[in-house]
């Protein structure tokens, strides 16, 4: 089998102006970056906003394993099945980050022959909006820094400062820094640190937003850090928010690209999974919606996480409303998430499926809970056997959820027809009765316990004494009534990532919670969550390079 990054650059792609005539678009309606990328101008929202919406499909998964489960993967070859059968379909994806790529998780644009492309330039620099976020972010910590340098008219206290300096990189030594070393002309001496750009309030905001006004009002909103006081210091107050929005200008227009079938992809935006909401952009969304019969997009790591995110936060902000969600798994995950080793997964083994298709059976029951249709993809792998893929199968139709086989990885759309099939059919007959789970009018304590109890199975939930004390200043401050975001391990319904399958009797325990006010949510904070990750001992940029001949190497 070929690489991912071999089978891209053997893509025949059509010009992104052919690509998106097939949307009815026009030259007039894009800003090209090149042969094969480019943004679409907002104004297009507007011609069609008298438009009928088509379906909206979300497409999760089980808790993430070792073993991988395929969720971009499926969501491309899905777009691309949809297609294959005479449907209009649009693939809206996260941008991937620099981090992942260079270091140990990889990028995030499919793999085998269901992949976006041009696959070295979604996955590097593409269109540079990751790089205008972390250069806007670094404006406002070079413009807070130069506020309590000049004689701090805010009375900032520099001990609460809140707003940390980005980088789209992992590099674990800037976590914690020390800024304004090197006497007077350099600056007030404080402890700083940085968070990866994908982890930035700029990011999530940058993907909740309506239009660049409603970035820059968010923007404003911002609690960059607290006075001696104790009262919020604001984005506002730096008078930020302006020369922000005009770095944005360009990147806030959704990317069109296309997947290795030709089918438009819109790809936009890329908030941390775990400390944001972990969607793409509500711009490229809402735009898909308005360009195709059925938009295909996607949420971070598993359902708890971000199917939990997407349908509580980004859905609530954006009033959408989505039809479906396809749930991926394969009988290796869940044989893990059984207690099989990573080395024997490829043996049967029926007693650890049943096991750990609990893990499946809850994930199936939370997204019936938000009152949409669950259709199972069973990522399909060559040591699967008959008896394994059968018992899913048939233990999926007792939970009431229509499971098919995914072999896009192999075949492309081809091997997505089934899966099409099924998401259309469910689509046309059965109705989703949509909400969130939990009222935003409720207290902080309330929406927690709600999300640890309903969703991840908790027995109830545990506070820090720090954290007490910050809810209770949240609520003095009046910011008690937004979603919440819950910063959780994605490798466990708990908050333990060793804990696999469905686990019983446990609580979570909530140490921190952050105030995002610009993007709308506060962060609940459990376990151990880094906000800049650091490199393996064998980092993936080790094994990339570039040819004489310009061809990239080792990009997975």
């Amino acid at each position: 089998m070929k690489t991912d990054v071999q089978i891209a650059q053997e893509a025949k792609m059509l010009p992104i102006i052919e690509v998106a005539e097939k949307l009815g678009l026009e030259e007039d309606d894009l800003v090209q970056y090149g042969k094969y990328k480019a943004k679409i101008k907002l104004d297009v929202l507007e011609k069609l906003q008298d438009k009928k919406d088509g379906k909206l499909v979300l497409v999760t998964a089980i808790n993430p394993t070792p073993a991988g489960e395929g969720k971009t993967t499926t969501n491309i070859g899905l777009s691309m099945g949809l297609n294959k059968i005479g449907k209009s379909a649009i693939t809206a994806l996260r941008e991937p980050s620099l981090g992942p790529s260079f270091g140990i998780k990889g990028g995030a644009a499919g793999g085998g022959y269901a992949q976006v492309v041009p696959m070295e330039d979604i996955n590097l620099h593409f269109t540079g909006d990751f790089h205008a976020i972390t250069t806007a972010h670094n404006l406002i910590s070079a413009l807070l820094d130069n506020h309590i340098h000049q004689g701090n008219k805010l009375n900032i206290d520099p001990r609460r400062v809140v707003w940390k300096r980005v980088l789209d990189m992992n590099d674990r030594a800037l976590r914690n820094i020390v800024v304004g070393l090197g006497g007077r002309p350099n600056g007030v001496p404080r402890e700083d640190g940085f968070d990866i750009t994908v982890a930035s309030e700029i990011m999530a905001i940058f993907c909740l937003s309506k239009d660049l006004e409603d970035f820059k009002r968010r923007v404003g909103e911002i609690v960059v850090a607290y006075n001696y006081d104790g009262d919020p210091v604001y984005a506002k107050d730096l008078e930020a928010e302006g020369a922000v929005a005009v770095l944005m200008k360009d990147a806030i227009h959704p990317n069109l690209v296309q997947t290795l079938e030709n089918t438009p992809a819109l790809i936009h935006g890329g908030p941390f999974a775990n400390i944001a909401h972990g969607c793409n952009s509500m711009l490229a969304t809402q735009m898909a919606l308005k360009l195709a019969d059925y938009t295909i997009t996607e949420a971070g790591f598993g359902a708890d996480l971000g199917a939990e995110k997407f349908f509580d936060i980004k859905c609530r902000f954006g009033d959408l409303k989505p039809d479906a969600t396809v749930i991926v798994a394969t009988i290796r995950a869940l044989k893990y998430n059984g207690g099989v080793k990573k080395d024997q997964l490829g043996e049967e083994n029926l007693e650890a499926l049943k096991e750990g298709f609990a893990n499946l059976e809850k994930h199936i029951e939370n997204v019936n809970k938000f009152g949409v249709p669950a259709i199972v993809a069973i990522n399909q792998f060559p040591t699967d056997t008959e008896a394994e893929l059968n018992y899913v199968l048939d233990r999926c139709k007792e939970l009431g959820a229509e499971a098919v086989l995914s072999e896009v990885w192999g075949k492309g759309g081809e091997g997505g027809i089934e899966l099409a099939e099924a998401v259309v059919r469910v689509c046309e007959t059965k109705e989703s009765n949509f909400a969130p789970i939990y009222d935003v009018e409720s207290t902080i304590k309330e929406k927690i316990e709600k999300i640890a109890k309903e969703v991840y199975g908790a027995d109830g939930v545990d506070y820090t004494k720090s954290c007490e004390k910050q809810i209770a200043n949240i609520e003095k401050l009046g910011f008690d009534k937004m979603p919440i975001c819950m910063a959780k391990t994605q490798y466990s319904l708990t908050d333990d990532p060793t804990v696999l399958g469905r686990p019983e009797g446990f609580r979570i325990t909530v140490r921190d919670i952050r105030i995002s006010r610009g993007a709308g949510f506060l962060v609940a904070l459990t376990g151990e969550i880094m906000t800049m990750p650091g490199l393996p001992k064998v980092p993936a940029a080790n094994n990339i390079d570039i040819l004489e001949s310009g061809e990239i190497v080792g990009l997975f």
